[in-house]
């Protein structure tokens, strides 16, 4: 984690649920060997994983990247296509996986030195024309809130995120049926604070549907080497 913060528009997220008998052995391999290696593919920038605060065996995992075009690319599809002895035996062990890849709309906040120890993730539909105001006063009333560092919108890239690969067909996930993804990134547990998707009347404003909501605490973040992401 020594390396500058940085902010890229691409971001491979991934929720599943992890058998109660095989969380520790998922933990070794993702912090061991699965995280390091995606990191180390050109053009990603960073890797976190995520437990559910309410401890249940439930993780968010996702990778940020220079653009969604990474996540496309020869190098990352040959990682894909190539997994190893212990990614194969690790995704025989996910339950309900969805994997979606997203374009970044907007951002308030920037980058932090350390990543965020708590988040919320969202997915959700908008109603045609609403991008606009969740993007804007949403996203805004929502970083303003006590304790959030950073908020940003995402939206999904089917393109990308349908491509088929060997991993995939480990796991049988595929991507989320909502198009967009908030990802609001706090400094103290959820309990602790205002509930950031209900700050102001702009935040309540927005229609949002179909929504699933989840909150979050760290359990591991990676950053790529500084000529990593550059493609250096």
């Amino acid at each position: 984690m020594s390396n500058a913060a940085t902010s890229g528009s691409g971001l491979m997220a991934f929720t599943a649920d992890i058998d109660a008998d095989y969380v520790l052995r998922y933990q070794q391999w993702h912090n061991c060997e699965h995280i390091p290696e995606r990191v180390s593919i050109p053009g990603f920038i960073e890797g976190r994983r995520y437990r559910a605060v309410s401890d249940a065996p439930h993780f968010l995992m996702f990778y940020e990247t220079d653009a969604t075009s990474v996540l496309a690319s020869d190098a990352y599809m040959a990682a894909l296509n190539a997994p190893t002895d212990w990614t194969r035996e690790a995704l025989t062990h996910f339950r309900n996986p969805v994997r979606s890849i997203y374009s970044r709309v907007a951002e308030t906040g920037g980058p932090t030195a350390w990543p965020a120890p708590y988040v919320t993730a969202m997915q959700f539909d908008l109603p045609d024309g609403d991008e606009d105001d969740c993007a804007g006063a949403w996203l805004e009333a929502v970083g303003h809130c006590e304790g959030v560092v950073r908020a940003r919108l995402w939206r999904a890239d089917a393109a990308v995120g349908n491509i088929t690969t060997s991993e995939r067909k480990i796991y049988g996930g595929g991507p989320g049926k909502q198009a967009y993804f908030a990802l609001i990134e706090q400094s103290l547990p959820p309990e602790r604070l205002p509930d950031p998707i209900a700050a102001g009347d702009a935040a309540r404003a927005v229609r949002r549907a179909d929504e699933q909501r989840g909150s979050y605490w760290l359990e591991m973040a990676l950053r790529a080497p500084e000529t990593s992401h550059r493609g250096a």
